[in-house]
Order: C-alpha cells, then structure tokens, then sequence
C-alpha cells in the first residue's frame, strides 16, 4: 500500500496560541502510543503566530487511521481538552475537523 501525505489547516484562537503550543510540549505518552499503533506516522504541527494550524502526517490510510484514533480512550479525553483552543469547530471534536488538503505538488 502507498504512503498517504495527508496536510490539514485549523484555526487555534490567537489568544490561545502559546497554551497551546506548551500543551503539545507534554503530549501523554499514552497519546502518542496510540497515535504509532493506528497508522500516524510523520505527524508535524506548525503553528503561526495568528493561530494558522498546519498539520501533517503520513499513514498507509487516513480513514483507517481515524477511525482507529477515534475508537481510543486517550483521544477522547485529548479532544475534549483541545477543543477550547480552536476557532470556528461548532462542537466538532478538532480531529473530526481535519480536512485533508489537495495535493498539488511533491519533489520526490
């Protein structure tokens, strides 16, 4: 199976940014266990100062790989303490919110 380049944007409110960069400073260790063992690999956050949130990772399937984070308890309680960081969710768990983006272009 070919590698998936999966890119996302959200939208971090801006007086929010520095908590939550200082949040991913100290991501549980059982959060990041279940992120390898359902197929995140590569997973980068880069946030700009306004709050501009992009996202990437690579995964053999993005839909496989979200479904099995979302059949977590870790996730669950992770998404419920993230979601007051962003911007414009209307209830949505942030994770549910990750739009892949098209991809245009990759130098390989």
């Amino acid at each position: 199976m070919t590698t998936q380049r999966i890119c996302f944007l959200l939208k971090v409110k801006a007086e929010l940014a520095e908590e939550y960069r200082e949040r991913h400073a100290q991501v549980w260790p059982e959060m990041l266990e279940a992120l390898r063992a359902t197929g995140w690999s590569n997973y980068s956050l880069f946030l700009r100062p306004d709050g501009l949130l992009v996202g990437y990772l690579e995964t053999e399937d993005f839909d496989r790989a979200r479904a099995g984070m979302a059949a977590t308890e870790v996730n669950a309680r992770w998404q419920a303490e993230m979601g007051r960081y962003f911007e414009a969710l209307d209830g949505t768990a942030p994770d549910a919110a990750m739009v892949p983006l098209t991809e245009v272009f990759h130098l390989d």
